[in-house]
This record gives C-alpha cells, structure tokens and sequence, in this order.
C-alpha cells in the first residue's frame, strides 16, 4: 500500500470523525474560526456596536462548546495572545538604555504598554455585555478547573484575577439586606449558594430570615441578582454553642430589640470564579456597623463557626491523640464504652472509636469524650500550621480579619457533616471592636493567634 493510499484514507478518517487538533477537544476548522473571533476582539476595530456584536458572537462561541472544547479555547486564548515577547524586548532596552534620562518616563510607559497583553482585551470587550461581568467571572471557574492539567494557563488566570480584583474592588460593592420579601429569584440563589450549612426547605430559609435574623450580601452592580457573598446573622442573648439550635424553626422568635450578641453562623462565597479577590473581611466589617445602627443594646459580634479540617488533619496526626486524652480521659471513656464496644485502653483506641459516629447516641460516653475532644481543637486551631499560616481555611480567615478564639463549643454541630468534619466541634471567633486592628496587625507580622485564657488553658500551652 503506497504512502499516498494511507495518507488519503487518514485524511477520510479524520474528515468523519472530525480532526482533534493540539488544542485537544476543537478540530482544525473550529480551531481556526475560533483564532479569528479572538483577533476580531483583540483589535478593537469599529464602533461600540460592532464590538458589542463580535463579544456577543465569541461568548456564544464558548457556551456551546463542551468541557473539552472549552479547556481549548482557553489555552488559544492563553498561549497565542499574551504579550509579544519581541515588542517586550525591545521596550525593555529602550527603558534601560533611558534609564536617568529624561526620556525615562516615556520610555517605561512603552514597555508597560507592550507587556499588556491581547488577553485583556479581549476579556474586556464582554464587559459591553449585559450579563458579561458574569460571563467572564464563570468563564474563570472554568480556568480553574483545568490548570492543574495545564500550566500553560496559569499566566492567564493570574491576569484574570488580577483583573477581577480591580473591577471587584469593595469600593464598587453594594451591601444589601435579604428578607423574606425580596425576590424569588434571589431567595433560590441563597438556597443554591448556602455552602456551610444547608437549607432543607422554603419553610428553613423563612426561619433564616425571620425578625430575629438578619442576612446580608455584597453585590456588583452589573451582577444585580447574583450575590457575591452572604453572611446569615442570629440575634441571640449570649454566645451560641450550638448550630442545631440556631437553625431549629420550631424555636420561639427571639425579640431582637433585646438581643446583645450578633452571632455571624454561616457565611458563603458563591461565585468560583473569583477566588483569590477577597472582600468578606469588608462584608462584615460593614455588617457590624448596620446592626450597631440598628440595634444599639449589642455589645458582642461572634462567629459560630466550623472547623471543617480537623478530623482530616487528626487522622493524619496520630501523635495529636496522645496529646489530647491523657490517661484519666482515656479511663473515664473507656468506662462508658459498654461491655460490647472496643476495648479502650489508650488515646489511639479512642481514635479507633470515633471512626464510628455512632459514639453520638451514647449520651454518657459523648460526655466523657469531650475534654479531649475540645483540648484535640484547640491544639489544632493554635498549633497545627501550613506553611506559617493557621492549617483551618476558616481560622485563617477570622483571624486574618482580627478575630479572636474565644470559646470551643462540643456537639455543636451533630449533623453527619458536622460529625465527619470535626467530630460535631465548633468555634466561636470574637470579633470586639476595640481589639481588631490590634489582633490583626500581630497575625499579619508575627503570626500571633489571638486567642482567650479559656481555649489556651485547654490546648494546655503556656
């Protein structure tokens, strides 16, 4: 069979079934079309219709197409329209060779120009769009997703994001209260978007937002139905411990007029695509001045918080039993395991123990394993560490916003998720307003945890 004969039947072959090209999940010819529609954008040509109409056509490109297809498109748009490394070069000498000069200046605004890249360009030609802000916020969820199978993205998302933190800028946010009237389609999105503790029911969001509750957002104004982040507040008498008994919608209403603690129990990022832009320090900052208003009698403004990676890092950390249930522990539980249970005779038997959450309904047993439990917390929340920074996501995040530890509260949570992240502990995080800028000028230079005599005392550290 001559060569010609083989190269013919691939071409047939490839022409059927649509030719993959390196770009992975496109063929040559929508490859092609897709590289055109990108310079189109890229250039700029014509008037504000006209590069309405061509973002309108490339956004339209890009939803039709699969996952595979999308993870091509981004890698077009990430490889072949970033800067033009001669153009860079050439700016670069120039800026050095008029370096004290007086030519100095415009020479650096040449080489800034020539390092911005076409990419941005393009992202902006969505903004003409009416729902392009969230276009291109969804369009990043999706980069995400791919770069830890492709590097040669990486440079994008990093533009991207810088580029979302400037049109994200808190400056730009609008804060507003969710209520019980505020439009249905908004009430779905906090059902969908609830990532701490989830609403089962139309009947558990109205308990959410009843007069003793309060629930807030941040806002784009070009995302005017998509909330970018929400806090849910209870207005209680004192610090709450439990999560089961904040959410129970058979329990009386409290009146909010009495309440002199605010309670932050759930707070939710719900768009993907902006991770790294961060603004739920702003959110609460300015939530604590709108209840302050409102209701002059608070005096403290607390979290009851998850500790979402503690089970997952005791269980890497065998070492942090032994620390945490000391002999008369381990004899108090072993004492209410019952004749049938495991044998208890050390802290690695407990760990054995818990790997089973039917522990929970022996209300004796649950009780004798609690001091441990709580000093295995709060060893963890000050001691455990990724890289220099707190290892819990959420206690990077209170204390980096000048929060302090304040209680750990047992069987707090006692939902299955509750149990399978953290045995069923929670976490008060206090926010005292005389104190913030305090607490987190120490967390940003020193990494000093702030952290109250009772929670030290129990993670036994000096």
């Amino acid at each position: 069979m001559s060569d010609g004969i083989v190269a013919r039947g691939i071409k047939k072959v490839r022409k059927l079934l649509g030719e993959h090209s390196a770009t992975g999940g496109l063929s040559e010819r929508q490859s092609a079309q897709i590289r055109e529609q990108l310079k189109d954008c890229a250039a700029g040509l014509g008037g504000e219709v006209s590069a309405r109409q061509r973002a309108a056509r490339l956004a339209d490109t890009y939803l039709e197409l699969d996952d595979v297809g999308r993870s091509a498109f981004l890698r077009i748009i990430a490889t072949e329209f970033g800067p033009d490394p001669k153009a860079v070069e050439k700016a670069h000498t120039r800026y050095q060779e008029a370096l004290g000069t007086d030519a100095q200046w415009a020479a650096e605004s040449e080489l800034r120009t020539a390092l911005r890249s076409a990419r941005l360009h393009i992202l902006t030609q969505f903004n003409a769009l009416a729902h392009g802000m969230k276009f291109v916020v969804d369009l990043r969820a999706d980069l995400l997703r791919y770069l830890d199978k492709d590097a040669a993205l990486r440079a994008f998302d990093r533009e991207i994001e810088t580029r979302l933190g400037a049109w994200f800028d808190v400056g730009f946010l609008e804060l507003q209260r969710i209520s019980w009237s505020s439009p249905a389609v908004l009430l779905e999105k906090l059902i969908e978007y609830e990532a701490v503790h989830e609403i089962r029911s139309w009947s558990d969001l109205k308990n959410r937002l009843d007069s003793d509750r309060r629930c807030y957002a941040f806002f784009h104004p070009r995302m005017p139905m998509e909330p970018l982040i929400f806090v849910e507040v209870a207005l209680v008498e004192e610090l709450a411990d439990s999560v089961q008994a904040l959410l129970d919608e058979h329990a009386p209403v409290f009146d909010a007029q009495r309440a002199k603690t605010a309670i932050f129990y759930s707070i939710s990022n719900t768009q993907v695509g902006l991770r790294g832009v961060s603004f739920g320090n702003f959110l609460l900052k300015r939530v604590v001045d709108d209840l302050k208003r409102d209701f002059p009698r608070l005096a403290t403004f607390a979290t009851l918080s998850p500790i979402p990676t503690l089970r997952r890092w005791a269980e890497k950390n065998p070492e942090a039993w032994q620390q945490a249930f000391s002999e008369d522990m381990v004899q108090r539980v072993a004492r209410h395991v019952g004749s049938k249970g495991v044998a208890i005779n050390s802290a690695e038997d407990i760990r054995t123990l818990l790997a089973d959450d039917a522990w929970v309904a022996n209300t004796r047993l649950a009780r004798a394993l609690q001091p441990g439990l709580a000093r295995l917390a709060a060893r963890y929340l000050l001691l455990a560490k990724a890289g220099s920074r707190p290892y819990d996501p959420v206690a990077r995040f209170h204390l980096g916003n000048g929060a302090r530890i304040e209680r750990i509260n047992t069987l707090a949570d006692n939902s299955a998720n509750g149990l399978q992240q953290s045995f069923g502990l929670m976490v008060n995080y206090l926010y005292d307003p005389d104190a913030i800028e305090t607490n987190l000028e120490a967390f940003s230079r020193e990494g000093v945890v702030a952290t109250s005599g009772a929670v030290r005392r129990s993670a036994q550290i000096s």
